[in-house]
């Protein structure tokens, strides 16, 4: 443990970003998921998943949280998923 006062609110604040983090990735994960699943179940609203699901990567990528590159070959993925 930091003795230190900022390393120990650094610390702080580093906890809090890493379950923020995660919640938000766990978010784009399910929605991705969710979109395959429905598409692999031949359900009508997959178009709708598709759209939460591409808005979903766009804000972790925008968050930092992946990369753009990883953001754009999922979201293409997906695309080619649906259209098929």
């Amino acid at each position: 443990m930091p003795i230190i006062k900022s390393a120990i609110e650094r610390a702080k604040t580093n906890v809090k970003a890493n379950e923020r983090n995660s919640a938000q990735l766990s978010t784009m994960r399910t929605a991705v998921k969710r979109f395959e699943e429905a598409k692999t179940a031949g359900a009508d609203n997959a178009e709708e998943l598709y759209r939460l699901a591409s808005a979903a990567v766009d804000r972790a990528a925008s968050k930092g949280l992946i990369k753009k590159n990883k953001a754009s070959r999922d979201k293409s993925r997906m695309a080619a998923r649906l259209a098929k």
